[in-house]
């Protein structure tokens, strides 16, 4: 059996939640990346790649046991004996770096990156081992400067890649009202922050499903507890109704404007002191916002935002597409969340005891690329180089120097480099790379000291049924001078 699997060919498939990105994938993801890149360049971020792999130990979230060490993580042991993994994200090897070089980096400390990560999870439609991420954040900075100047630099970067004002909008909240918001209800004492915990963490995740349980699903977990559709029971956080009503009422606080909104706040949270605080960094966030001309239409407090509240500490935003596309049923919706991030300023204390304030964003690639590809900013059919075709096997150095002045001249442009006695072939060739021309020159146009150049995209047309005035104005193949070719290959392309 062992000899038998040993002879067996390995099965060419990719691993179970991977993928393969080809050709359009890589560039366009290139292109958007590249500039979301120049907007963090021109806010004064710097770049920085760290390795794909960490220690567990520094990773932090996920630490191994007997049973599955690489729980979460995609994880291994090395010769040392040390736990070593991919990194899940981006954020805990900055704080490594934070803590690292600590005494080198600039305070505060401004930095993007880009990347691939890896979380051992099990897939699903849509859900994949390996993804890409795209963060920026601030580190040293308590200012609530830094985090508007973030909400700034994200609208920025979404417009830049082509989502238009008016189709998304990045909202503001804040976990310190919510804090404020649990200490009226009930659930938060601020002299023994432990008290109270399992009641939070429910209420917590009660608001998080907002969206898919509703009002009423919420109110009951907040309650005494759901029981859903199959009869499972999720027991409650034993609010009581005037309780849950606070709570409630801080998800409904949004008003008109950011002031009222504010305004509204400060009644929920009353006289706690952590929330007004909350409140004050929000008005101030807005106030920031203003003075740069980030209104309404681009950025807004919005207490909706629960998201992340669980692990935030401080100001938390979404950027949230507004424009609808149709799901899988058919159906209207909204596009939906493409962003997400917020203050953390507890995550490089792991490293160093010492509190280290941070506030970051975290756009996600595949969505926004998705995004951009739904309002046709994307997903075009990539235009492939232009071929030049091979006509005498003995005159491959004249077809080399056509192709490298193509090159100089700043077009894409490559050699047919198969057989080329079957001629049929070479022009099978250039239409699977989508090649808008291929050049072609046998002996009889080398002593004649032309080329003729065949439009291979008005070719396609006109198999499709062009018009006749069409292909008189334009034929799909013309004889030009040797010398012209470059100059004739970008008229044709123009």
């Amino acid at each position: 059996m062992a000899k038998d699997k040993a002879s067996r060919r390995p099965r060419a498939e990719t691993p179970k939640g991977f993928r393969d990105y080809f050709g359009a994938d890589v560039t366009e993801r290139k292109a958007m990346l590249d500039a979301v890149a120049e907007v963090y360049h021109r806010y004064g971020f710097d770049p920085l790649e760290t390795s794909a792999v960490e220690t567990v130990e520094a990773l932090g979230k996920f630490l191994p046991d007997v049973d599955r060490p690489n729980e979460g993580v995609f994880g291994w042991q090395d010769e040392d004996g040390d736990w070593l993994a991919l990194r899940y994200d981006l954020t805990a090897p900055l704080a490594r770096v934070a803590a690292q070089f600590r005494n080198d980096l600039p305070s505060p400390y401004r930095r993007y990156a880009m990347g691939p990560v890896w979380r051992n999870e099990k897939p699903g439609p849509g859900r994949f081992r390996q993804f890409y991420q795209c963060d920026a954040d601030t580190v040293g900075s308590a200012s609530v400067a830094a985090d508007a100047e973030i909400c700034a630099m994200l609208s920025d970067a979404l417009e830049v890649v082509g989502i238009p004002r008016g189709d998304y909008i990045v909202r503001v909240n804040n976990r310190k009202v919510l804090n404020g918001v649990m200490e009226v209800a009930g659930v938060l004492d601020p002299s023994d922050p432990a008290k109270f915990e399992a009641e939070r963490g429910i209420v917590l995740r009660a608001i998080d499903k907002i969206d898919r349980l509703g009002e009423a699903g919420v109110r009951a977990l907040l309650g005494a507890g759901r029981k859903d559709e199959s009869g499972d029971f999720t027991k409650g956080a034993g609010l009581s109704d005037d309780q849950a009503e606070v709570v409630m009422g801080f998800m409904a606080a949004r008003r008109d404007t950011g002031a009222a909104t504010a305004a509204r706040l400060r009644e929920l949270v009353g006289a706690s002191t952590l929330g007004c605080e909350g409140v004050q960094e929000l008005e101030t966030i807005a106030e920031l916002l203003d003075a740069q001309g980030y209104g309404p239409d681009r950025i807004v407090v919005d207490p909706s935002v629960v998201r992340g509240l669980g692990y935030y500490t401080g100001p938390v935003f979404e950027a949230e597409l507004t424009f609808e596309i149709l799901d899988e049923k058919g159906r209207k919706r909204q596009f939906g969340s493409v962003a997400g991030g917020g203050r953390y300023d507890d995550l490089v204390k792991r490293f160093t005891g010492q509190s280290v304030p941070a506030t970051g964003v975290s756009i996600g690639v595949d969505r926004l690329l998705a995004a951009l590809r739904a309002k046709g900013r994307a997903g075009a059919e990539a235009q492939g180089p232009v071929v030049v075709t091979v006509m005498d096997r003995d005159r491959m150095g004249d077809y080399m120097a056509m192709v490298g002045e193509l090159r100089r001249a700043g077009l894409r442009a490559e050699l047919y480099l198969g057989n080329p006695k079957n001629f049929g072939n070479q022009l099978k060739y250039a239409d699977a790379r989508k090649s808008p021309v291929a050049v072609i020159q046998g002996s009889d146009e080398a002593a004649r000291g032309v080329v003729v150049l065949k439009d291979l995209v008005l070719g396609a047309q006109i198999a499709a049924g062009a018009s006749l005035e069409e292909w008189k104005s334009r034929p799909a193949q013309v004889e030009v001078p040797r010398a012209d070719l470059v100059r004739a290959v970008q008229d044709m392309l123009s």
